[in-house]
């Protein structure tokens, strides 16, 4: 678990983020919207206070769910301290109805037509939408999910049958209906990378062009990073990390190559592939101990629910909400909103305060020094003794 102890003699490894007044414990409900604040490396609210964006990832939520379900998830993960959620606006195949909703109302009167938003459909979105807003949840929104290429997981196929003019007037639609919402953030992409990068581009410009004050992030493939696959872009306002191997020296290498906050979007989940709840545990401090502004977990079957998913589920969703996993994220949320982890830089120089070998990979004994050298973190994944 996390170690603090003063390091007086640290030295950090990169310039000091902006400082900002000291936080009560537990004074850490979201005042939305979210923005980004030039010269710092992490989300803040409308308070000027620093945004921990501690996620969960229930995809099918509305697709899946009927409303008291909904209820049951959201006030669950409330209790947990979750403040966001990766969410699917629209299922082409993760849930029993899929494309359709729980209740059997497709997204589109046409199929695959994004041109033809159904009104019953989307009147569901809205509903979840509303009670994740009034529940006071970051909602991290995907348009329209990619899916693996060649599989059907996802629309693609159809986003390119409709092509860009359709998609940035989907892009249009969405911002208009949900801009009066200051609590989303649009994540394009899905899983993948578009094979046609304009037909994303045209949707986020879409978005943005209805809802200028929107943020917007892209979920590609794994391992690759949103500013290589849209080099020039002027809508990603948010970056982000998406790795099934180590995440630690992916997250640094995020932190050196922009300024923009980013956040662990995606990594192991947990009773799927199979993953010990040890990695789960560290891919959330190793994202946090290299400058990221949180991370988001995930659980077989909660993403999914009671619909279809990659691996047969070990227990019900309802079951699996108080998953060893869930409980490890509340402990590092209760341990992390106790530091000043806003003022933490990550740490991989040779600084006297870790002595020996930092070991690597899902091993690696991770830290970070706050920007004035006053206190530092580490975490140690195996539980080995430690030399300080």
């Amino acid at each position: 678990g996390p170690t603090t102890t003063t390091a007086e003699d640290a030295a950090p490894s990169s310039d000091a983020p902006a400082e900002i007044a000291p936080i009560e414990p537990g004074d850490w409900d979201p005042a939305f919207p979210i923005r980004v604040e030039p010269g710092t490396r992490h989300l803040v609210d409308d308070n000027d206070l620093p945004f921990l964006l501690h996620g969960d990832a229930p995809w099918s939520l509305i697709a899946e769910l009927d409303r008291d379900e909904v209820d049951t998830y959201l006030a669950d993960r409330r209790d947990r301290e979750f403040n966001t959620l990766l969410v699917n606006l629209l299922e082409a195949l993760w849930a029993s109805n899929a494309p359709a909703n729980i209740f059997g109302e497709p997204p589109f009167e046409v199929a695959d037509d994004f041109s033809t938003p159904n009104e019953a459909y989307f009147a569901h979105a809205d509903w979840v939408i509303e009670r994740v807003a009034d529940e006071g949840f970051l909602l991290l929104l995907a348009p329209a999910y990619l899916g693996f290429r060649s599989t059907n997981h996802g629309w693609w196929d159809a986003m390119e049958a409709n092509g860009s003019d359709a998609m940035y007037d989907y892009g249009r639609f969405l911002g208009e209906r949900y801009a009066a919402y200051d609590n989303i953030v649009w994540v394009l992409g899905g899983d993948d990378d578009p094979e046609i990068p304009e037909i994303m581009i045209a949707l986020a410009e879409g978005i943005a062009d209805a809802d200028p004050d929107a943020l917007q992030t892209h979920h590609g493939a794994p391992e690759s990073r949103p500013f290589d696959v849209f080099p020039d872009s002027t809508w990603i306002d948010i970056n982000n990390v998406y790795t099934y191997n180590a995440v630690h020296p992916r997250a640094l290498y995020e932190y050196v190559r922009t300024d923009l906050p980013y956040f662990l979007m995606e990594s192991a989940y947990e009773d799927e592939r199979p993953v010990p709840v040890s990695q789960i545990r560290t891919q959330a401090y190793h994202a946090l101990l290299a400058g990221a502004t949180g991370h988001v977990f995930g659980n077989n079957p909660v993403w999914h629910f009671s619909g279809p998913g990659l691996e047969a589920p070990p227990s019900t969703w309802q079951e699996a909400l108080d998953s060893p996993g869930a409980r490890s994220m509340e402990v590092l949320h209760d341990v992390w909103t106790t530091l000043p982890w806003w003022r933490l830089v990550p740490d991989e120089s040779d600084s006297p305060w870790v002595v020996g070998d930092r070991g690597d990979g899902q091993q690696r004994l991770a830290s970070a020094v706050t920007c004035d050298g006053d206190a530092a973190v580490l975490y140690t994944p195996t539980g080995d003794p430690v030399t300080l």
